[in-house]
């Protein structure tokens, strides 16, 4: 079940406790229907209106023990060098979203990535492209900026829910093993099982890029 943040500006940081992991990407891009679509109901947002930020609070099991998750989302507010420090602050890992209609999203892929590793230089991102129920050609491309930067690639769709499970399933689990410092075996895990599921687009075609 997720909780309400207080929105009080004492508790604008990550519980102590709790996994921090952070969506970026262009405004429309889906990224808070993304993570609503994931939540399903039963939830509240905070929002931080001075900061553009919301924050989602969400309770899960990692290996049967409970695990307090905060997703922090730009709230529709995206700018370049625009973001608040405490966004990328102690953030455990994160999920950089790009929209399958739109090929400037996926161009700016590369300028939030240096807004990122400015702050956090470490931390272990996986890269999504969105709403592919509108363009489902996109699914037989390859991305060269994901590869890259050894980065997860999930093709999603916040309306039919296509792979969203199972990308905020891996933020939260790959967020977990940065903390517990095995980030580069569970990248790696998960690439390989992406990999397998994804065999029947291996004669891929390649993005313009």
């Amino acid at each position: 079940m997720t909780e309400s943040v207080s929105s009080s500006s004492s508790n604008y940081s990550k519980t102590s406790d709790s996994i921090k992991v952070i969506v970026l990407g262009d405004s429309a891009v889906g990224k808070s229907k993304l993570l609503e679509r994931f939540l399903a109901k039963n939830f509240e947002d905070s929002r931080y209106s001075t900061y553009a930020i919301n924050i989602f609070k969400h309770t899960t099991k990692i290996d049967g023990k409970p695990v307090e998750v905060e997703f922090w989302d730009t709230a529709g507010q995206e700018k370049f060098d625009n973001l608040h420090h405490s966004y990328f602050h102690q953030a455990h890992a994160c999920i950089m979203i790009f929209d399958a209609t739109r090929k400037i999203t996926y161009k700016n892929l590369d300028r939030w990535y240096t807004e990122l590793r400015d702050i956090r230089p470490h931390i272990p991102c996986l890269c999504a492209v969105n709403k592919i129920d509108a363009a489902m050609e996109i699914t037989k491309k390859s991305f060269s900026f994901p590869k890259k930067h050894d980065m997860p690639l999930y093709f999603v769709s916040a309306a039919d829910g296509t792979n969203v499970v199972r990308l905020f399933r891996d933020a939260i689990r790959v967020a977990q093993a940065y903390r517990n410092g095995d980030t580069a075996d569970f990248i790696d895990q998960i690439m390989r099982e992406l990999e397998t599921m994804n065999d029947d687009n291996t004669n891929s075609t390649p993005a313009n890029n």
